[in-house]
């Protein structure tokens, strides 16, 4: 009697945990919202914007994966990539990678993308944001609570990576060339060969952290929206019409031509995206001498921005002509000077923390 190591074998596995896992962004938006502190609440809407985006191209990544398994069940997800075309060398019969990471590629790459922004890791982890929200949705969060939250993000991160093995990268079985011995994929090995790619996946998490710098959430979000899903878009139109093609003889030039064709519309995109950028640039400095030539023409120079003034907007640096936008903080404070700070008859402050006490008075009325 054999009993695979497996707890259940759903006709809808891989439908199951993509529900569960997106669940887990309420734990997350719901920290934030109670802490009271604008930060937190900034990080959980951050997370949960994220979330929506990056699990739409990741639900994108998997239809490729359904297409050439013809199923959603993990197990028959795993045997469609046992074996590939068989071929000869020197009288050994061996077999092409049949890893989808290898058919799929595009998809492949895809989903590696979409696992790091869904478990909110660097680069894209713009929900914590320590040079922006301190700490994001968990500043108020310390001892058994923060403890909890990390837990949860490596919990995330072994179960993408165990998801990213089953579908792409062969599950339980052995890698290519391993798999020509005929004991690679019995007893106990088909275990080691799943834990190995787990932490070759967990490994690449750390080592992303330790290169990347974060980056912008503009650009997290225009990623995954004009980028990510319509690549995916596209890639699966494809796959589909090849499988369709071929279930009716189809030939292969032709996919050598609508892929050139798919890639020539691709390429006509990206090019116009960025002209698009090029225009808005160009027209922003045109905006800012418009919105400063009243002035000029009246001949009264303009008035130099106190330190303590107003805090300035993103909407009036990126040349909007001082439009209303998200509120930076200023950033030459006063007490940053010693104003507003006792000083002892000797010149030195006579207690140590008064010079931070005054400052706070100074700014906040405290």
């Amino acid at each position: 009697m054999r009993t695979p190591l497996q707890l259940t074998d759903l006709p809808v596995a891989v439908l199951l945990v993509l529900a569960m896992s997106s669940i887990g962004v309420y734990g997350i938006v719901l920290a934030g919202w109670a802490s009271a502190s604008p930060y937190s609440l900034l990080g959980g809407l951050r997370s949960s914007a994220q979330v929506v985006s990056y699990e739409i191209a990741m639900g994108l990544s998997f239809v490729a994966v359904f297409l050439y398994a013809g199923s959603l069940s993990t197990s028959a997800i795993v045997n469609a990539q046992a074996a590939g075309h068989e071929f000869h060398v020197g009288g050994v019969a061996l077999h092409y990678p049949s890893w989808f990471a290898v058919l799929l590629f595009p998809s492949f790459v895809i989903y590696l993308i979409t696992m790091v922004g869904e478990t909110n890791r660097l680069p894209f982890d713009l929900p914590e944001g320590e040079g922006e929200l301190v700490g994001g949705f968990h500043t108020e969060y310390s001892s058994l609570k923060f403890a909890l939250f990390y837990l949860a993000e490596y919990i995330n991160m072994t179960t993408v990576a165990a998801l990213a093995t089953t579908l792409f990268l062969g599950g339980w079985r052995a890698p290519w060339p391993i798999s020509v011995w005929a004991g690679a994929n019995s007893n106990w090995w088909p275990l080691l060969w799943f834990l190995a790619k787990v932490l070759i996946l967990l490994f690449c998490f750390v080592w992303l952290r330790g290169t990347l710098p974060r980056i912008r959430y503009d650009q997290l979000m225009a990623f995954g929206w004009k980028i990510l899903i319509p690549v995916s878009l596209a890639w699966i139109l494809m796959i589909a019409t090849i499988r369709v093609w071929r279930q009716h003889g189809g030939s292969t030039p032709v996919y050598i031509v609508g892929g050139a064709i798919l890639g020539a519309l691709l390429l006509l995109a990206w090019m116009g995206d960025v002209a698009a950028e090029k225009r808005r640039a160009a027209a922003a400095p045109a905006t800012e001498t418009a919105a400063a030539a009243p002035g000029a023409a009246s001949g009264a120079a303009p008035a130099p921005r106190a330190a303590t003034s107003a805090p300035a907007t993103v909407g009036a640096e990126a040349g909007t002509g001082g439009s209303a936008g998200f509120p930076v903080p200023p950033l030459d404070l006063p007490h940053y000077h010693g104003v507003g700070v006792t000083a002892s008859p000797g010149g030195t402050p006579s207690d140590p923390d008064a010079a931070a006490r005054a400052g706070v008075k100074e700014v906040t009325g405290a």
